[in-house]
């Protein structure tokens, strides 16, 4: 493909649907930034954790708020990076610990607050620097960038996301047992549809791509084929 994005292409979806890979993918194809907000979450959570203290307490608002400034989000596609107070924790924000606390320290509203604020100035960022950028996680389309130009929303059903997910952590070296991973899905499913504060949801306008029988070169060519449908490439 020929062209560089121009403007936001907002990317959201339950974990384990791609979202990503193919993410990642369109932004290298197209020229174009990556930021996946779903690592900035990580992060403060990770920082959480390392205070001794879990989502639910009091204290770990002010300790994820604060972590925020601490974060560095790397927007390359070829090399994306999360640092929390110049430190790498790229491996460490996906494994077993965070996971498990993520959605509770995502759910606090001074949070995603302070993050969306975050993850808006990195857009504006890398919309004036390379003209494009591909923005993945669970409320981009619905609050981070209500007027992005394509907004998409990747789902697939809770067995083939749990796969996906076995498959990733074996690949990284992780233990994962197929009841566990699939418990995880359903608990961060509920947690994440049902919080009080940007829930997890499809944008009226976004456009749902069910991956359940796709490979992510699929998905990949309907994406490309979008943006060029909707003029974003040039």
């Amino acid at each position: 493909m020929t062209g560089r994005l121009h403007g936001v292409v907002a990317m959201d979806g339950p974990s384990g649907t791609g979202k990503s890979t193919v993410s990642r993918r369109l932004a290298a194809a197209c020229g174009a930034a990556y930021l996946d907000t779903g690592a900035m979450y990580r992060a403060v959570t990770l920082a959480v954790l390392r205070s001794g203290l879990e989502g639910t307490d009091q204290a770990a608002e002010k300790v994820a708020v604060e972590a925020v400034n601490d974060l560095e989000s790397v927007t390359d596609p070829s090399a994306p990076a999360i640092r929390l107070s110049g430190e790498d924790v790229e491996s460490e924000i996906r494994g077993p610990a965070v996971t498990a606390a993520v959605s509770a320290v995502s759910a606090i509203p001074a949070v995603r607050a302070a993050l969306v604020e975050r993850q808006r100035a990195l857009i504006a960022q890398a919309l004036a620097e390379r003209g494009g950028i591909v923005v993945e996680g669970r409320d981009i389309g619905s609050v981070v960038v209500p007027d992005a130009p394509l907004k998409v929303y990747l789902t697939a059903s809770e067995e083939v996301r749990a796969a996906r997910r076995e498959a990733q952590d074996r690949k990284a070296g992780r233990i994962a047992e197929h009841a566990a991973v699939l418990a995880d899905v359903r608990r961060r499913d509920q947690l994440d549809s049902t919080r009080k504060t940007s829930p997890l949801h499809a944008a009226p306008d976004a456009l749902v791509l069910d991956t359940d029988h796709l490979s992510v070169d699929d998905v990949l060519r309907e994406l490309l084929r979008l943006v060029e449908e909707r003029g974003l490439v040039t």
